[in-house]
């Protein structure tokens, strides 16, 4: 949505001037810049600048499954991450909280009990509706964010560092300070490259995955291709401490999060049931659209139906709790080792 209370916050992302009028024709006092919007749901304030780094999240391939247009309630590895951003970030009602890469905004559904000012900003679109319709929204570039500087008191980003360079991972950081109050906190969720021998046991893991690929029993296609711009420019803790200190950031809490009991839930048993779901759905439309559009409409059909499943059946969202609360094993086993994922909460100095 936007609001009264988003117009009152966004700033030019090129020269952080005021920006005046409607939503749908906001002009830049400092540099005269103009504003068309595109949407009613949501604001358009990416900077002139193009940067040449985009995210593939900005593919519509990447959508075709519509995970992004329903949001269910966080479960597995969402529930895992939504847990700890609370435990992490526990914002106040006072508090104005920005979510830096924010996706369909789900996150931000999730938390709306906290009564806090939220904000959600991403490079694309592709927003739900349920989060069109409940929070503030609006496409922006984190490395030339549209606010004025000190305008947060909290903000979290979740699966974004991975994807970003290190030069575009300084850029983000130094943003997200900027527009953070002195004492204010981030909240991030990512990895680096260094991994501890327990993560072995992940290895194999996926290992058995690809192996299960090949054999038709999983679909691998949609999660290669989230993952084919990780370009995961941590190196290692350290190596986090010194970008995030550069930022004028430190490191107040850290927990980290090898996915041992996650990773075979999600990539096995989940990917398991998703197949065999999908072709189902593939197999009802074959003969009714065009062979070469079956499979992905069947891949759409299984997650819409899965989605639907988990609203509308006890029974199915009890047994996907109680996953969850199983997966919750890797931070309470592994939660101290020093490895590759972590949970972080950075404060502004």
């Amino acid at each position: 949505m936007i609001s009264d209370a988003l117009l009152a916050l966004v700033r030019c992302p090129d020269c952080h001037g005021v920006l005046a009028g409607p939503a749908d024709g906001l002009v830049c006092r400092g540099c005269g810049r103009a504003y068309d919007g595109v949407s009613p749901d949501f604001l358009d304030l990416r900077p002139r600048l193009q940067y040449a780094e985009q995210t593939k999240y900005l593919d519509q391939s990447l959508h075709v499954d519509a995970r992004h247009e329903r949001v269910s309630p966080p479960l597995l590895g969402s529930k895992i991450r939504n847990d700890m951003l609370r435990a992490f970030l526990a914002p106040e009602p006072h508090d104005l909280v920005v979510d830096l890469g924010c996706g369909s905004g789900r996150t931000l559904l999730w938390n709306l009990d906290w009564g806090a000012s939220l904000v959600g900003v991403d490079i694309s679109p592709f927003f739900s509706a349920d989060a069109r319709r409940s929070v503030d929204l609006l496409i922006g570039d984190l490395r030339k964010l549209p606010f004025a500087s000190g305008t947060f008191t909290k903000g979290f980003s979740l699966d974004v560092l991975e994807h970003l360079s290190p030069e575009a991972l300084r850029g983000m950081l130094a943003e997200a300070s900027r527009v953070l109050a002195p004492g204010g906190a981030l909240f991030i969720y990512t990895h680096v490259r260094k991994n501890a021998s327990i993560a072995l046991g992940l290895r194999w893991i996926n290992d058995l995955a690809r192996q299960l690929d090949r054999a038709g029993l999983i679909d691998l296609r949609q999660e290669h291709l989230r993952k084919s711009d990780h370009l995961n420019p941590l190196r290692d803790i350290p190596e986090l401490e010194q970008v995030a200190q550069a930022a004028g950031f430190r490191i107040r809490r850290i927990r980290y999060y090898t996915p041992l009991v996650g990773g075979f839930v999600e990539n096995i048993l989940m990917r398991v049931a998703e197949r065999a779901m999908a072709r189902r759905a593939t197999a009802r439309l074959q003969g009714t659209v065009p062979a070469a559009d079956a499979d992905a409409l069947g891949i759409r059909e299984a997650r819409t139906a899965a989605k639907e499943r988990i609203a509308s059946s006890p029974a199915t969202y009890g047994i996907l709790r109680a996953l969850s609360f199983a997966m919750k094993l890797d931070l309470l086993l592994f939660g101290r080792i020093r490895s590759g994922p972590f949970f972080a909460l950075l404060v502004k100095e």
